[in-house]
């Protein structure tokens, strides 16, 4: 999952593609939007997964991933002829894509295998896909130095050698609940946080003075080693497991033989149409929906509309974050800071909705819907920070916007298998992202682009120059993106009035006991397992 947000990058990347192949903000605008339509479409990666291995779901993303970023390498480099702007649009998206079959493959597996957990576990998951711009930025510097062409090459290679490392270690099995597991997932939490931090002191750190090769490199080590230290916690649980199972297998316990049950038939057989199935015989909210009785259902309607409001409007913010930077006259260093912030907070919004909504449902049942309402409405203070700037505004701005964002998405995944269940889970949490892509390209490409270049053409009418006499429009001043983010400000606010309904509907759910089904399920612990092994050969 640390390689699976290097979309995240586009920023720090962007500049260098609009300057080498001579874009302007408009045509940068549309590449922004192929890379969030393939990194929010993720449907096929859904429905690979509802038939085929996870292992083969990694592999797959390992290929589309290389393939993608490796060519906008070679466009950049001047390695090809100038590619036109739908291939570019083709490589990006396909390269964003990728991260969709990450996260189908490690996410959806982990949540099946804690379903009584998933909220800590997506906001884990999802955490460190936020520190993954962080991660890689570190990376970058140790092995290539301050290079955003280099940065491309890393972002081609390095996801793709994750996937293929790991690919038969992430797979759905029998967890048995253990006693302490919640003091597990704090642990990783803990270890988690303790890296965002150094990411974030590091980063700062190489802004305000100069880092030399040596300095980047044990940064990055240490990132690398903090990145890997859960692995010492899973290995101890792990061992303490092993010697209790030794134990029991030494000394088991008397095992009853189970007595043959017969098999009750059902004789009544269900006459209900396919039609009335999908629209007027819907499982209650919690029992497992089919893919089309849970898109055609009023609650996903309405959180696709929240999430097209909040999630494009943080998309665009996200995207023309290095722009807005430049725009209202900060260094390029200062820029890079920025992103780095708005990537390390986009972590901390992730644990946040992760755990925090998961302790307040359990101990006070305090809906996740509304914790969405309260992230939507947070997000909307960030945008007007934007929209009407002053000294400082725009760390400020980042951190908010970052948070916000990466509370969003952890929300919206649990909300989906809380609501709807969890065995078409893959490819329903993979839909409930599509508005992600379509908020983006109205609210990014059809509104935010072309008040931006509108801005800088006059500019350019004032120092009596033409389009034609530029290569890129660039604008200067507060009022370049005042406009665009006012209008994202009112989207989003619409987006949190519009989940408001969802949380007066599903009060009454979020009051009973949403996991009551996991618990009720017998589970077979791998000690008993062993002790009854044991004694049907002393049998």
């Amino acid at each position: 999952m640390s390689g699976a947000g290097a979309t995240y990058l586009f920023g720090v990347y962007s500049q260098e593609i609009k300057n080498t192949l001579g874009y302007d903000q408009t045509t940068l605008v549309l590449l922004g939007f192929f890379k969030d339509l393939g990194a929010n479409v993720g449907v096929l990666s859904g429905l690979i997964a509802e038939v085929s291995p996870t292992w083969f779901v990694l592999l797959v993303g390992a290929a589309m991933n290389f393939t993608g970023y490796f060519m906008i390498w070679l466009s950049v480099i001047g390695k090809i002829s100038k590619p036109k702007v739908w291939h570019m649009c083709i490589y990006i998206c396909l390269g964003a894509n990728s991260q969709n079959f990450a996260n189908t493959g490690a996410l959806v597996t982990s949540v099946r295998n804690f379903p009584e957990s998933r909220g800590n576990m997506i906001g884990l998951l999802k955490g460190f896909t936020g520190l993954s711009g962080a991660i890689m930025t570190q990376l970058y510097l140790a092995v290539y130095g301050n290079d955003a062409q280099s940065l491309i090459l890393l972002i081609a290679w390095m996801p793709a050698a994750l996937s293929l490392v790991f690919v038969y270690t992430i797979r759905q099995m029998k967890v048995v609940r253990q006693p302490n597991q919640q003091t597990v997932f704090f642990h990783c939490l803990l270890i988690s946080i303790v890296l965002a931090l150094f990411l974030m002191v590091t980063t700062l750190l190489e802004k305000a003075i100069s880092f030399s090769h040596a300095s980047y490199v044990v940064a990055a080590t240490v990132s690398c080693a903090l990145l890997f230290s859960p692995l010492l916690v899973f290995i101890r649980e792990e061992l303490a497991i092993w010697r209790q199972m030794k134990q029991i297998v030494e000394n088991p316990p008397p095992t009853e033989i189970p007595q043959p049950q017969k098999d009750q038939v059902n004789s009544k057989t269900s006459t209900s149409s396919c039609f009335s199935k999908i629209f007027f015989e819907k499982p209650a909210r919690g029992e497992d929906y089919t893919i089309l009785q849970a898109l055609l259902s009023t609650d996903m309607l309405i959180l696709f509309v929240a999430t097209l409001c909040g999630l494009g409007s943080s998309l665009t913010a996200v995207d023309n974050m290095g722009q807005i930077g430049g725009s209202l006259g900060y260094p390029k260093t200062t820029v890079k800071s920025f992103l780095s912030l708005l990537s390390i907070w986009n972590f901390f919004g992730r644990i946040f909705s992760g755990f925090v909504s998961e302790s307040l449902l359990v101990r006070y049942k305090f809906p996740r819907t509304l914790m969405m309402t309260l992230v939507l409405l947070l997000s909307c203070i960030g945008l007007l920070l934007i929209a009407f700037p002053f000294p400082g505004s725009l760390y400020v701005a980042s951190i908010i916007i970052g948070f916000s964002f990466g509370a969003q998405l952890p929300l919206l995944f649990t909300i989906i298998s809380e609501l709807f269940g969890l065995k078409y889970y893959s490819t329903l949490f993979n839909c409930g992202q599509l508005a992600s892509p379509l908020g983006s390209y109205i609210l990014n490409v059809k509104v935010t682009g072309p008040l931006y270049d509108r801005e800088a053409l006059k500019d350019l009418e004032k120092k009596g120059l033409t389009r034609a006499s530029v290569k890129e429009l660039t604008c200067i001043g507060n009022q370049c993106y005042q406009l665009p983010f006012i209008i994202l400000a009112c989207v989003t606010f619409f987006g949190a009035m519009a989940s408001l309904i969802l949380v007066a509907r599903t009060r009454q759910f979020y009051k009973g006991d949403i996991y009551k089904k996991f618990k009720e399920q017998p589970n077979t612990p791998d000690t008993e397992m062993a002790s009854s092994n044991t004694t049907n050969k002393t049998i």
